[in-house]
């Protein structure tokens, strides 16, 4: 071989090693997509994940998948999408507990909200409503805790622990001087299932679910922990109606993939997700399950994070409530 040829060879080595990785990447996204639900299946949480994958599933041109692990409040979920592969293919529907509520109440949960998270859209909120088995003798939420206090530790209540729903109960409690008791479930979804089935006399989730319940009498609507009342039950009052001042919670959710993942992923999905949202289908059917979309940015979305996590973290601080 000559001279010339040996070096017109190293050179194209060189080259073809050069453009290999460019060569090699495959374009965004190419194979299926899962989406984390940190609750069990039927709950709040699953309901808004599974309209929005499947708006995604069109829009990006791959399946959209989405997978309940329940545990720990949604912190075992959560934990382990922040140590997944920050590729764009795993993603987390983040809430309120995990996120804001987990770092006041567990002592250790492997993970930071802020630093171990990219981001990418705020998805909806959402009030919850709290309600009564029907065979109880209550019809308002004074009623509620005046029973209460003259049976006390006779009710009890069920919901995730750590979850919203567990916190707004033990803070009311609180506020109240009430003794409710409290049984852990894997979600809202199961929580429901228990309290209609008699195992528990008080449950709060978002109104979609309980609904019709409600509208068959089997459950008695107390409160809606929002602002405003809903206009699905313009009779019943919020918390703070109910003589609770500053007592407005909502169910917020948003979708984040673990940190590292690349910009240009996060502006996909950003984009594919405001579309979904944005579309009046999706809307509709948001509105029916009693969901309030709000489109934003990747940075919209850490902001609010930010701000839930300085609310529940004086919330958790009423209640006392910790989890080893």
């Amino acid at each position: 071989m000559s001279r010339r040829s040996w070096a017109s060879g190293i050179v194209a080595l060189a080259l073809g090693a050069a453009l290999a990785p460019a060569v090699a990447a495959e374009p965004y996204p190419s194979r299926p997509i899962r989406i984390v639900v940190p609750y069990a299946a039927g709950g709040a949480t699953d309901l808004i994940t599974r309209v929005v994958a499947k708006d995604l599933t069109a829009s990006l041109g791959v399946s959209v998948i989405v997978e309940n692990h329940a545990g720990g409040g949604g912190t075992i979920a959560t934990k382990m999408v922040a140590l997944a592969e920050p590729d764009g293919y795993t993603l987390l529907t983040a809430t309120n507990g995990p996120f804001a509520i987990g770092p006041a109440i567990y002592r250790n949960i492997g993970y930071d909200p802020i630093k171990s998270f990219a981001p990418i859209a705020y998805l909806a909120g959402a009030p919850d409503l709290l309600v009564t088995r029907a065979d109880l003798p209550v019809r308002t939420l004074a009623e509620l805790f005046a029973y209460a206090k003259a049976h006390p530790g006779a009710l009890n209540y069920g919901a995730g622990a750590g979850t919203p729903a567990n916190l707004i109960i033990e803070w009311l409690k609180k506020k109240a001087g009430a003794d409710i008791v409290y049984i852990p479930h894997r979600g809202g979804a199961p929580a429901t299932t228990d309290l209609l089935a008699g195992q528990t006399q008080l449950g709060i989730e978002i109104l979609a679910p309980l609904l019709p319940y409600v509208r068959e009498r089997k459950l008695t609507p107390l409160a809606v922990t929002g602002a405003q009342r809903s206009p699905e039950l313009p009779d019943v009052p919020t918390l703070i109606e109910s003589g609770f001042p500053g007592a407005a919670f909502i169910a917020a959710f948003g979708i984040v993939a673990p940190a590292g993942t690349p910009p240009a992923i996060v502006a996909r999905l950003n984009q594919a997700i405001n579309a979904s949202l944005g579309s009046d289908a999706t809307k509709v059917t948001l509105k029916k399950i009693g969901f309030e979309s709000n489109l934003g940015t990747p940075n919209d979305l850490a902001r609010f994070i930010a701000d839930e996590m300085a609310r529940w973290a004086a919330v958790a601080k009423i209640t006392g409530v910790k989890i080893e």
